[in-house]
């Protein structure tokens, strides 16, 4: 942002709370003046689009006043990733009116948030109109991280009468919530409303229109899911010689319409802005609930967790299924595949798995399908293996409890558990970001095998084990992280639904997320395993018109051309690299996008070396062994092919995995296929594992 631009002025900037507060100035057609706003933007600002909270101060106030005074609604404003807006409360720098700085509560200061009809005002006072239309057209063109449609509003005093009276008028399409501090709540039958309205309108009677109380009448139903009021019982202008805000008449008229109020009045506070930073926070909290709660309902983000405040979920027993309800808060004895260490078959045991804690969830695991990960840290390959541990991390589950806190599922909902967790908190910017999926909110405590707290919920003979990947499915029951547990479709089998906690959604984001692959485009997916054919499932959806498959086994050839390959190579069928015989023989510069889905390093080389010259990209997606380095000529990347690598291919975990679900339930995403083997039991898991060892095995599933 430059000091001043051809729109506005930038007078002042703030660093503030770790995001930035502005003050601009800017030509105003609404009022034909300029006009004053300041604007609060939060860290998350800087990466994607941000929910904006207006605030309309009350008489005499301008801008300064709330963001000097009530600079802690900044600071939940940061957490939760909106925007504040803060207008002045008339125009300022206009040729002189008579009688417009006479008084305090008319003329300047004293806007009331009205279009003036009468003269000399009707030309400059023109609140209404700039708060509603003009000024949220330019918050948004001079800020572009602002959202053009998910906005909110509060105010006080004045203010709070704006923004009542604004939100009744424009409806829940334009303001997603709305609350206010000691508003004036019927003004036409107060001094300040009659002297403003008979000014400004000509008349009280014309004042109806911007009467909160009257607009709630006249609705006569649920406008909002909730309004939110906080008044000080002090209140010189509620308890003095005059009732200026008369709040009663507006909890009277929401109930005899049904309209859901939180009236809130404590004692002791005044009119002051010492009453508004006592309570700002809420506020804030308030309205970034409704707002990332809609951006949620829309499928955009998961829904973000409640503010820290919040009080404990409570779960009415009743609405619990009933093979649930004894082991409430109790501990589970059931049988798990416990690993005591590595390169050792694993022991069908008894474990104890504790009740969840604040922010963990319950599951009864249903369906396990083994993972290639799994065995990889069985064999002792993965450097951050931990023993005795559960393993397991792709599994159909059922919400059996929840710890306190839980709002996103409730017992007896299905869920996919996901290694990646996603927090979708506005602070977290991994979720924010559109580049991302790497949320690190419980990275450090799920690397160390534990939960959040630095506990572990399982164990075995009196021993703690290690939970795996924040999941630990190779058992009956499992405590994960809410943030790490995807709500599903019940409609989906759970054996299928496992599928999408890792090989099969990682193959699919690979193709549709990391690399993007287009139609007509020539890919080369290497290892033709369950994530190998789920790229090449990916790619055929993309319309590529070329799809090589690489294996040693040709057995897999079959397969792999009814999920879409086109051509084969066998490595073992020539004798040279066969990054040579792709790029070289099947095509003459190589492919448009390669994937890696063996972990082998040397195979990941041949995979670059055979991305086309000047554009290709290739995807790491296989992991590779504990100290294995990946090598190549730097003039491979330097003629334009890059190297790139997908994690759950890019998927946000809880807001996506439920879309993937319905996709695969309307036949867009078929994943019968994948599973080559079932078996029945926690004891049959060493089946499994030999199984995936066979060579013919995509995905065993192992039914508990």
């Amino acid at each position: 942002m430059s000091e001043s631009s051809p729109t506005y002025t930038l007078v002042s900037s703030y660093r503030v709370f770790g995001g930035w507060l502005r003050k601009v100035k800017h030509a105003s057609s609404t009022t034909s003046t300029d006009m004053t706003f300041s604007v609060f933007l939060p860290p998350a600002a800087r990466l994607t689009e941000v929910p904006v909270l207006y605030y309309l101060s009350g008489l005499t106030c301008t801008d300064d006043n709330f963001c000097q005074k009530a600079a802690l609604a900044f600071a939940a404003a940061s957490k939760r990733g909106v925007a504040v807006v803060v207008p002045d409360t008339s125009p300022r720098g206009h040729e002189s009116i008579e009688g417009e700085d006479d008084s305090y509560d008319f003329g300047t200061g004293a806007g009331f948030y009205v279009d003036a009809t009468q003269q000399p005002w009707a030309k400059n006072y023109n609140m209404y109109s700039y708060v509603t239309s003009e000024l949220p057209k330019f918050v948004n063109d001079a800020f572009p991280a602002t959202s053009k449609t998910l906005k909110s509003i509060t105010g006080h005093s004045m203010g709070g009468h704006g923004a009542l009276t604004i939100a009744l008028r424009e409806g829940p399409e334009a303001y997603t919530s709305v609350s206010a501090f000691a508003p004036i709540c019927n003004p036409t039958q107060v001094p300040w409303g009659k002297k403003a309205f008979e000014g400004y309108l000509g008349s009280v009677e014309a004042g109806a229109e911007h009467d909160a109380t009257l607009l709630m009448k006249k609705a006569n139903k649920m406008v909002f899911p909730t309004i939110l009021i906080d008044q000080g019982a002090a209140d010189n202008f509620l308890v003095g010689e005059v009732n200026q805000l008369t709040p009663a008449a507006f909890v009277d008229a929401c109930k005899a319409a049904g309209q859901p109020l939180r009236y809130r009045e404590h004692d002791g506070f005044d009119h002051s802005y010492f009453f508004i930073s006592s309570y700002v926070e809420d506020h804030v909290n308030f309205h970034a609930d409704a707002l990332y709660d809609k951006l949620a309902s829309a499928g955009k983000v998961a829904p973000a967790p409640p503010a820290p405040s919040a009080p404990a979920t409570s779960v009415d027993i009743e609405s619990i299924p009933e093979e649930f309800r004894a082991t409430q808060g109790k501990q589970i004895e059931c049988k798990a595949a416990v690993a005591w260490g590595p390169k050792k078959p694993l022991v069908t045991e008894t474990i104890t798995v504790d009740p969840p804690k604040a922010g963990e969830v319950r599951v009864k695991v249903v369906a396990n399908a083994l993972c290639h990960t799994d065995i990889y840290t069985l064999e002792g390959h993965d450097p951050e293996g931990l023993f005795p541990c559960v393993l397991g991390h792709e599994a159909g589950s059922i919400v059996e409890s929840v710890g306190p806190g839980v709002t996103s599922v409730k017992p007896g909902d299905h869920v996919v558990p996901c290694y990646t967790p996603q927090c979708s908190r506005p602070e977290c910017i991994f979720c924010i970001s559109p580049k991302t999926n790497l949320c690190p909110t419980i990275r450090g405590t799920q690397g160390s095998g534990m939960m959040p707290d630095g506990t572990s919920r399982l164990s075995c003979k009196g021993k703690p084990l290690y939970h795996f990947m924040g999941c630990s499915t190779f058992s009956e029951y499992a405590v994960i992280a809410e943030i790490s547990v995807a709500k599903i479709n019940k409609a989906m089998p759970l054996e299928k639904a496992s599928l999408f906690g890792c090989g099969v959604a990682t193959g699919l984001g690979a193709a549709w997320n990391t690399v993007k692959v287009e139609a007509g485009q020539s890919v080369a997916v290497f290892g033709l395993g369950a994530v190998g054919l789920s790229v090449v499932q990916a790619c055929k959806i993309s319309g590529a018109s070329m799809i090589i498959g690489v294996d040693l086994n040709p057995d897999k050839f079959k397969l792999a051309a009814k999920f879409g390959c086109t051509h084969f190579v066998n490595p073992a069928d020539h004798d040279k690299p066969v990054q040579q015989v792709i790029a070289g023989e099947l095509t003459k510069w190589g492919c448009d996008a390669t994937f890696d889905c063996t972990g082998n390093v040397n195979v990941m080389r041949s995979a670059l070396e055979c991305a086309h010259r000047g554009w290709g990209q290739s995807c790491v997606i296989g992991v590779a062994a504990a100290g294995k380095e990946i090598a190549t000529r730097p003039f491979q990347l330097v003629t334009g092919r890059r190297w790139c690598g997908t994690a759950f291919g890019g998927w946000k975990s809880r807001a996506q995995v439920p879309a993937l679900i319905e996709r695969s339930l309307k036949g867009e995403i078929p994943v019968d296929d994948y599973v080559t083997h079932v078996f029945d039991g926690v004891d049959k898991t060493n089946d499994a594992v030999d199984a995936l060892h066979s060579g013919n095995c995509l995905r065993a599933v192992v039914r508990y």
